[in-house]
């Protein structure tokens, strides 16, 4: 279970990564440009811990989905991004994807 613990760091380390880059104003900005950094740097260490136990196709894809799905919340959210019909039905089929592979796949790590 640790490993799925460390796939969720990875994840929340990759959000506030990529949310915060946005304000780094192409790294002209200092302090969320160390967010950044340091943000990428807690996802891909957390990342690579879970691939000793998750397949890296999985990990990879419940890391990419999921961090997909939340940023663009996010964005929506603080940001005013814009999201019609289709994005949100995009965005819920990336998250079912993600479901299917833990769920239903024999290929997860269980």
């Amino acid at each position: 279970m640790k490993h799925w613990l460390f796939l969720t760091i990875a994840i929340l380390g990759e959000v506030i990564a990529t949310t915060t880059l946005k304000s780094t104003d192409g790294f002209t900005k200092l302090i969320p440009s160390f967010v950044v950094c340091l943000g990428y740097g807690i996802s891909f260490y957390f990342l690579s811990l879970s691939l000793k136990s998750i397949p890296v196709g999985i990990a990879y894809a419940v890391w990419a989905g999921l961090g997909v799905a939340i940023v663009t919340g996010i964005a929506w959210l603080v940001y005013g991004q814009k999201m019609d019909t289709w994005g949100w039905i995009g965005i819920g089929l990336i998250v079912c994807g993600v479901a299917v592979l833990n769920l239903l796949s024999k290929t997860s790590a269980h």
